[in-house]
């Protein structure tokens, strides 16, 4: 019996910070993944092999018909040509990119909600805020099933109008790998992610600067528009921070394995954009590297503190400075932290079983779907 094919959607296809949806569709085992964008992005993590609909900059108009209806006779026949058994988007307003034409098909759609698309973006003002809650509503109801990928996400979706009995937290996960050979350590602390407001780069390099005369070694993996600002911030400071830009999933590993710890103080940006549960997080903690971060979103429950890792408050550089020292100076606690992180991530989050569960929900949507159809 053939496989059954799950349209894995994301309208630009596909970012190069989003590894999770390439990793969770590639670990899939007995769905067959076919990746629909509507545009191209030129990334370390996008393919030839993804199916764009509107592949260049002539197909403008086609493409903001979709933006501006929900609708586009390209992108059914593009659905229709791979015959997918359902359709699984991930952020909320590109499942409603998407879901006007899934529903003509008769297609059943999963959507995943991640963070921004349940918190900043529906929040906002004027004609785009209306707009956007319009969709994300019109897009709760046409899905099957929203899966979100913590608790507080969860919470925010059902607060933005999905029905909670739709609404169900599945963990992404990350790939679980064997126990890593030590190191020897080039870094103190290392940061990865997008220089956003929501990530706390400069609550982190001032907690850095609060650690003087000490000066830990810093490493800064990502891009983002706050990049050039938090350069001069760190030189302002006197810190000891090296930027490394965007890397490539194996040489973020390797800085990863040559850090002592990973430091991630995300916290709510002024605009309401906060976290889902990043990725970053369970990747280091999955190398058996402890955790500094905060009390954010869905954060905690990836990060036990006092066990997996150390929390603090959002914002609070302080507390923060005193989380770093704390394991900076004690190597017994960071090695019990980090291998307790690593059994955390192995029981709760790893991919392959998390991905198992998630085509256990394939089927249950697919066979809901042909009940309700007679089929």
């Amino acid at each position: 019996m053939p496989e059954p094919r799950v349209a894995i959607w994301r309208s630009a296809m596909l970012g190069g910070s989003e590894t999770f949806v390439r990793n969770q569709g590639d670990a899939l085992g007995r769905w067959r993944p076919v990746y629909v964008g509507a545009t191209k992005v030129d990334s370390a993590v996008s393919r030839d092999s993804d199916l764009i609909a509107y592949p260049s900059p002539a197909d403008r108009n086609a493409f903001l018909r979709l933006r501006l209806t929900g609708g586009s006779p390209r992108l059914r026949r593009l659905l229709d040509e791979v015959s997918p058994a359902l359709v699984h988007a991930h952020f909320g307003g590109d499942g409603w990119l998407v879901s006007g034409e899934a529903k003509r098909l008769r297609l059943p759609l999963i959507v995943t909600v991640h963070g921004h698309d349940v918190t900043r973006q529906p929040a906002g003002t004027g004609a785009h805020g209306v707009r956007y809650r319009r969709n994300l509503r019109t897009v709760f109801g046409r899905a099957a099933l929203v899966l979100a990928v913590s608790e507080v996400i969860r919470s925010k979706a059902i607060g933005w109008g999905a029905d909670p009995a739709k609404v169900r937290v599945h963990y992404t996960g990350v790939r679980i790998p064997p126990a890593p050979d030590p190191v020897a350590k080039q870094w103190d602390v290392v940061f990865i992610g997008r220089f956003v407001e929501k990530k706390g780069v400069d609550d982190l390099l001032a907690a850095l600067a609060g650690l003087a005369p000490a000066r830990p070694r810093a490493v800064f993996i990502g891009a983002g528009p706050l990049l050039p600002g938090m350069r001069a911030y760190a030189r302002e400071l006197g810190v000891d921070a090296t930027f490394l830009g965007m890397q490539p999933p194996d040489e973020v590993r390797r800085v990863l394995l040559a850090s002592r710890l990973l430091a991630a103080p995300s916290r709510t940006a002024r605009d309401g954009d906060t976290e889902g549960l990043p990725t970053t997080v369970m990747e280091a903690a999955a190398l058996g590297l402890p955790v500094v971060s905060t009390q954010h979103s869905g954060i905690p429950e990836a990060v036990v503190d006092g066990e997996t890792g150390l929390l603090s408050a959002e914002g609070d550089r302080v507390g923060l400075a005193a989380n770093l020292s704390r394991l900076l100076g004690d190597e017994s606690l960071r090695d019990r932290l980090g291998q307790q992180a690593r059994a955390l991530m192995t029981a709760r989050f790893d991919l392959m079983k998390q991905t198992a569960r998630l085509e256990d929900i394939y089927d249950e949507v697919l066979a809901g779907a042909q009940r309700s159809t007679g089929r």
